[in-house]
């Protein structure tokens, strides 16, 4: 190392891309209606992240709320192409939100299954928590809700799993 160079804590981008890529795509297709709009989503939070702070990746919740307010977006200028869709398919997704190189296929699609059936507050809640390794704080800063709204979603949300997905499947 030089003389005068300084040694930054703070990861590049290619570092929290690596760390944080798949998770925000997780999120992101919690928000989204098909993986083609979760990715997207995910394409435009960076850019405009990077755009804003072009040395080193935003805090994590300020990331989650930009995912969030980009599916918002882009829900609300698509709505009437999503409702023609979702008659024509009857609101059934074949398409599983995990990566598909999990060994347990049959557990990993029971619990797609039972996490679509989540209410949206406790699927988004329980995403951040499991998937996105936020805080109960951040959680709530990132949905701009109470910390203990956050926990008790949370606590609903792992309460229907585990009724829905059995620890042990045969």
């Amino acid at each position: 190392m030089e003389r005068g160079e300084r040694v930054s804590s703070q990861p590049t981008w290619a570092q929290w891309l690596e760390g944080r890529g798949a998770q925000l795509l997780l999120f992101a297709r919690t928000q989204t209606r098909n993986d083609a709009d979760a990715e997207d989503v995910v394409q435009e939070t960076l850019a405009e992240l990077f755009r804003k702070s072009p040395v080193a990746p935003p805090p994590l919740p300020v990331v989650y709320a930009t995912v969030r307010r980009r599916a918002i977006d882009l829900g609300r200028s698509t709505n009437r192409r999503l409702a023609r869709e979702e008659a024509a398919t009857e609101g059934q997704s074949t398409t599983c939100w995990f990566d598909d190189s999990l060994e347990q296929r049959e557990r990993a699609q029971l619990l797609d299954a039972a996490l679509r059936r989540l209410p949206a507050n406790q699927r988004e809640v329980v995403t951040l928590k499991l998937w996105g390794d936020l805080t109960f704080a951040q959680i709530a800063e990132t949905l701009d809700i109470p910390i203990n709204t956050a926990a008790s979603r949370y606590r609903y949300g792992l309460a229907f799993l585990r009724q829905h997905v059995p620890l042990e499947h045969p």
